[in-house]
């Protein structure tokens, strides 16, 4: 219920003469404190229309405001705070919510449309490390909360398929490799090879100049190159799975950089006929001038394409393939400069859509504040971490309820849903410190805490054991039960906002808060006790359930109905 705007219609008739309806509402508030209300209007806007003093103005307001669904206005100073009548508004919210069940808070705002979502990306032949974590989680959740608002999303893991590293894979296969390690433990073996050659390279530099010579032969089709692509390739894939899986996380393409590889010809021919390519000591680049950006360098002087190349021909294959709406690309912050050059070169090439794409950057995860290498071998794998949350979780569940059925699944849900929702409670563009052992506990700002809340919410539904009922009277007026209600309320403009952001840490944090006021309800309020508001308060806690739930959704976790 969008009691904001009951406010402002009720006000707006009473200052119609001097502003709109939607400054009114632009200019409501909620107050700081909660004994000044639900809803504050500053008075100093009409201050200078009226040539009265803010307070002056604010008082005669106060006696003019009359409608059902506002209790009372008091007068603070130069605010107007109005108290909402909560026995008519906390039933039309309950109502509203135990109608729409998973559906409140969606939207048909995106009207079908296509949005990509640029995510994941780990490169072949290296393993999912923790540095994966981000752009895999931050994608999925945005493609749960597009989808929320009414677009169609299309999960796009653009593998690192393609590059000189392939050339480098392939010598040090050639040189120190073997079959049977390699389709022992693929990724590990591989991740070996990849290390020893930039060991060895380091003292023995013309190792590079093989890894280019294979890498040209891959380019130009050899069979033998080719084939050691395709196999190091499956294999990764087949490990990569297994962890996408763990996460429960499904893609809807694994075009890589290689899928661009017969579509670049037509970017650089793009490029000519619009005379954009310039000449840069034999290299091919496009001035990027008047977007305050460094050239954007497209092909080197050996004639090699770079990963501008690739993204401008995956961008125009896109917008050819799904006419998107909207295309996200899920990248960490250290790209943006990339970013800002393909965005650049697509508005020269006259591609106005362009302006539709959106680079959503995040930080690092770090261990000890330091980033993780791959190529020194100091890498944290994903799947390791996983399965140590898994365990820690079955720890917890041990202590605490011991006679739990299916345990292991439930520390399933628990311990891998923790890391994700850590990833997720943080606002992307900040870096984090990762210590599993704060992330997976049952109490303060976790993702354990939201799914107990829940399972405890589920709980005293099945103790009860009764229908809810609708028609009943739905007054829940104290005010625990109050401040449960309007954050309630207030999940379809969570959404929206997460939506606006690309920042799924909102609704997160919102689900923190959302825990955080139920309990304080179910410490201080007999929601079992037999009298007449036990149909109420039940609907208020099958309403929290279904909210807590529909958040960790939207974040990529499950919801356990018991812990």
């Amino acid at each position: 219920m969008d009691y904001k705007k009951l406010v402002a219609d009720e006000l707006h008739k009473h200052v119609a003469e001097y502003m709109s309806q939607e400054e009114v509402l632009n200019l409501l508030e909620k107050p700081r404190h909660d004994e000044h209300g639900d809803v504050a209007f500053p008075a100093f806007s009409l201050a200078k229309v009226l040539r009265k003093a803010p307070p002056v103005i604010a008082k005669e307001l106060e006696g003019k405001i009359d409608h059902p669904a506002i209790e009372k206005v008091e007068t603070v100073g130069p605010y107007l705070n109005f108290f909402l009548n909560k026995e008519l508004i906390s039933a039309e919210i309950l109502k509203e919510v135990m109608t729409q069940e998973a559906d409140f808070g969606s939207s048909d705002l995106g009207q079908g449309r296509m949005v990509p979502i640029d995510m994941s990306s780990p490169n072949i032949a290296k393993p999912i490390s923790m540095g994966h974590l981000r752009s895999t989680v931050i994608g999925n959740a945005l493609a749960n909360i597009v989808e929320k608002v009414g677009y169609k999303p299309f999960k796009i893991n653009h593998l690192g398929d393609w590059g000189t590293q392939f050339g480098k894979l392939i010598v040090a296969y050639k040189k120190w490799g073997n079959e049977e390690a390699v389709l022992a433990d693929p990724i590990a073996e591989l991740l070996k090879l990849y290390v020893k050659f930039h060991e060895v390279a380091a003292e023995e530099t013309e190792l590079e100049d093989e890894a280019r010579a294979w890498f040209r032969k891959l380019e130009d089709g050899d069979e033998e190159a080719k084939g050691l692509w395709t196999w190091f390739r499956s294999e990764s894939l087949k490990e990569f799975m297994k962890i996408y899986d763990m996460l429960d996380i499904t893609f809807d393409s694994f075009h890589g950089e290689a899928f661009y590889n017969d579509k670049m010809d037509e970017v650089i021919s793009l490029l000519e006929e619009k005379n954009l390519l310039k000449q840069d000591r034999g290299a091919s680049v496009v001035e990027l001038e008047k977007y305050n950006l460094n050239p954007a360098l497209i092909k080197k002087s050996d004639g090699a394409t770079l990963y501008i190349t690739r993204d401008l021909a995956a961008a125009i294959y896109r917008k050819r393939t799904y006419d998107f709406a909207l295309s996200l690309y899920a990248v960490g912050n250290e790209q943006s400069h990339h970013f800002k050059q393909l965005k650049g070169v697509l508005k020269e090439m006259g591609y106005d859509w362009a302006d539709d794409m959106y680079h959503i950057p995040f930080g690092l995860i770090t261990q000890g504040g330091k980033k993780l290498s791959t190529r020194q071998g100091k890498v944290v794998l994903l799947e390791e971490v996983l399965n140590e949350a898994r365990s820690l979780a079955l720890e917890q569940i041990n202590e605490k309820n011991p006679t739990l059925e299916d345990k292991e699944g439930v520390a399933d849900q628990v311990g891998i849903g923790a890391v994700v929702f850590h990833d997720l409670k943080n606002e992307r563009l900040n870096n984090f410190d990762f210590v599993l052992e704060e992330v997976v506990q049952f109490e303060g700002e976790t993702g354990p805490y939201v799914q107990y809340t829940n399972a405890r919410a589920l709980s005293i539904l099945r103790k009860a054991d009764q229908p809810i009922e609708l028609d009943a009277p739905l007054t829940v007026g104290d005010d625990y039960a109050w401040d449960v209600l309007k954050l309630i309320n207030s999940f379809p403009d969570v959404v929206m906002n997460a939506f606006n952001r690309f920042e799924p840490s909102v609704i997160a944090k919102y689900a923190l808060q959302l825990s955080q006021a139920f309990n304080r309800y179910y410490g201080t309020t007999k929601i079992l006790v037999d009298n007449e508001d036990r149909n109420a308060r039940l609907v208020l806690v099958k309403a929290t359930s279904l909210i807590l739930q529909e958040s960790l959704r939207l974040l990529g976790v499950k919801s356990p109905e018991r812990m």
